[in-house]
């Protein structure tokens, strides 16, 4: 029967590197791993036969497909994987291991791997904080949009008020 594929899997394009990007991602999120790598049985337009094709992987719980589909298709911000951290070594942990291997700082907690996939890197006290409403959440949004990665023990000290 071989590898029963998830009800519902993202797909992710790459140009050709979707293994390097899977194997990135699973040495850095807990819960992630590479499930199969999958080559092309004959020519297609962005390779040849014995390309690697697909690549199937979970990332911190999510199941995923590499699709190397050749540079027709770029990667934005309207998609972004969203990690929940819960403290600042942690949030540290992710936002460097991505920035720090190529990627790039953006605003507000986000930043963008080097294969152009953007990650939310999201303290569960800026969560917190934003789902209690009110004069909490005023604050500790406010404390967050002049920030790149987030600082947890700011927006905790804003939350207080």
């Amino acid at each position: 029967m071989g590898n029963k594929i998830a009800k519902n899997t993202i797909c992710l394009w790459y140009d050709h590197d979707a293994e390097a990007a899977a194997r990135f991602y699973t040495a850095t999120f807990p819960d992630s791993s590479v499930k199969a790598v999958h080559r092309a049985p004959s020519d297609y337009p962005g390779g040849k036969a014995g390309d690697v094709l697909t690549v199937d992987f979970t990332v911190a719980g999510v199941p995923c497909m590499g699709l190397n589909g050749g540079p027709t298709f770029k990667h934005n911000e309207s998609f972004s994987f969203q990690i929940a951290t819960d403290n600042q070594e942690e949030t540290d942990r992710y936002w460097n291991a991505i920035v720090g291997n190529g990627g790039q700082e953006s605003a507000c907690g986000w930043c963008k791997d080097k294969w152009g996939i953007s990650w939310q890197i999201t303290p569960r006290a800026l969560t917190d904080a934003l789902a209690t409403g009110g004069e909490v959440a005023k604050r500790a949004f406010q404390a967050m949009m002049p920030m790149k990665k987030i600082d947890v023990a700011a927006i905790e000290k804003a939350a207080r008020g």
